[in-house]
């Protein structure tokens, strides 16, 4: 029996956190086997460009049949399943290298946007049934997450393979050390989010086709 592989990324820290949850929760599952099928953990720079460029070199070198990217949010209070990546990058605050792009296209060549390929709703409902705080989030931001997402998804449209790669984006919230250093922040335990991504793996790779539920928000 062949084995499947699941790719997953974090992103170095940035804005000045000593550690960065999502690579912290992925790099826990590095090497583990979900059936048929092992996780692979991968670290990206949290660099406009850059990180697409590494996301690239790994979906090519890998060939992964699963793609979750996962990313820091603070002020989330749950692991938002994004639905959907834009063709802009519009940074509220510098990269890691300095640069600060602000309404820029990301593949001029490509569609205003993307939407994940992951199985979103049946990922939360599988989330939620085993205790992990989750959502369906309409919005990755503008900043290396929706970037990294997109570039994913653009590079995914692009390959000329007889099995498509499923690909998308998590975002998790602050650890329980950084919200200390953010009165009021919302948290969750690493432990928590290392269960979610393991649910997530799971979901994506026994779901062919994602539940209708209701997901969405008014705002």
């Amino acid at each position: 029996m062949s084995v499947r592989t699941v790719l997953l990324t974090g992103f170095e820290p940035f804005e000045q956190e000593p550690i960065n949850p999502s690579w912290e929760a992925v790099r826990a599952l590095d090497g583990e086997r979900v059936g048929d099928a092992v996780i692979v953990a991968r670290q990206l720079p949290c660099v406009f460009g850059n990180a697409i460029d590494a996301m690239a070199a790994l979906v090519e070198t890998l060939k992964p049949d699963v793609v979750i990217a996962v990313g820091q949010a603070g002020g989330r209070t749950e692991m938002s399943i994004e639905r959907v990546a834009i063709n802009v990058d519009d940074a509220r605050i510098a990269d890691n290298a300095g640069a600060q792009p602000i309404d820029n296209t990301i593949a001029p060549d490509g569609p205003a946007a993307y939407f994940s390929t992951l199985p979103i709703k049946a990922i939360v409902r599988d989330m939620r049934a085993a205790g992990v705080p989750a959502m369906v989030s309409q919005t990755a931001g503008t900043f290396v997450c929706n970037h990294v997402f997109y570039g994913l998804m653009h590079a995914l449209a692009q390959r000329q393979t007889t099995a498509a790669t499923r690909g998308g984006f998590i975002h998790i919230p602050y650890l329980p050390e950084q919200a200390a250093r953010h009165p009021g922040a919302p948290s969750l335990a690493l432990d928590t989010l290392i269960a979610g991504l393991r649910v997530a793996v799971a979901t994506s790779l026994a779901t062919d086709t994602d539940i209708r539920e209701q997901g969405g928000q008014l705002h």
